[in-house]
């Protein structure tokens, strides 16, 4: 009996909403990246990590890939590009019912650069026929070489232990990067402002989602030992001020309940949510407030 213990990193890339969120929390068994069916709701990496008694893998859940409109649309591509080459498995996923797309092909083009085990994922398959699985497989390998294809669905589970079986098989003898009861990388204030965010995605429309980011500005504990969490939503016009407030502050309302059920299911106890809303112009194009909002650092 070997007591080897490997271990190693796994990136998810695609196209926007293909899944690739969903499959990292089902893999996980919690909710480590917020999930909408908006388009680019990643916008940063993020780690979520599966230990057992032999094996660590370290899944990296990335923006999906897309053409930039703006400086945090480079940045997003940009960080989902370069994890193709710090990784140990690239994990392709693709959407079984929309099939090839020109988003692909560039994918594809730098994952046929790159000296790496890359395995396809085709997720959805339940929601395709059988019959329909075999010209899709077909199709992208005539593209590129994959290690292994599998065909999964990320929402209900089907075929995600196999592929957690073939990953653990490519993974090297490698030390425990984490501790075995951490299941991400991300702090309590980010993941705490990605719920906010996530609720924002959910119940607004139109151009507002995307022009929105969160920033948790303080957390602190009252005399009653209630934690208070003060978080503030950015965005880019008066309009969407408007709208995220909504009729009497209902919108903000409903956004600001919703966000801190899920905030207290993560912490484990019962806090105090206030939030506030300010407009910064164009914030997407604006090198130093990407910077201050974490997606640029000094070594990018």
């Amino acid at each position: 009996m070997s007591n080897e213990h490997r271990s190693g990193f796994v990136t998810i890339v695609g196209r926007p909403n293909v899944g690739k969120s969903t499959l990292l929390n089902h893999i996980i068994g919690e909710k480590v990246s917020i999930i909408s069916d908006k388009i680019q709701t990643t916008r940063t990496p993020v780690q979520g990590i599966l230990s057992d008694e032999d094996t660590q893998i370290i899944f990296i859940d990335t923006p999906g890939i897309h053409k930039p409109k703006h400086r945090l649309g480079d940045y997003m591509v940009d960080v989902s590009v370069q994890t193709l080459n710090d990784v140990d498995v690239v994990l392709f996923m693709i959407n079984a019912v929309e099939g090839y797309g020109k988003g692909d092909q560039f994918i594809l083009d730098k994952l046929n650069q790159i000296d790496k085990p890359v395995f396809l994922v085709i997720n959805k398959v339940d929601q395709i026929h059988p019959d329909a699985l075999f010209p899709i497989i077909e199709q992208y390998q005539s593209k590129c070489k994959f290690e292994e294809i599998i065909p999964v669905s990320a929402l209900n589970g089907n075929n995600v232990e196999k592929l957690l079986d073939l990953l653990k098989s490519h993974l090297q003898e490698g030390p425990k990067y984490f501790d075995a009861d951490q299941i991400t990388d991300k702090t309590e204030r980010f993941m705490i402002s990605e719920l906010i965010r996530e609720k924002v995605l959910t119940y607004t429309e139109e151009e507002v989602p995307h022009s929105i980011n969160v920033v948790v500005e303080d957390m602190v504990r009252n005399k009653k030992d209630k934690l208070q969490i003060q978080a503030t939503i950015i965005t880019e016009r008066e309009s969407q001020k408007g709208i995220l407030i909504g009729k009497r502050g209902s919108m903000l309302k409903t956004i600001g309940q919703s966000a801190r059920r899920d905030i207290e299911d993560m912490l484990g106890e019962k806090i105090f949510l206030d939030l506030w809303i300010k407009v910064k112009k164009d914030w997407r194009n604006k090198e130093s407030l990407l910077t201050q909002y974490g997606f640029y650092t000094d070594d990018e």
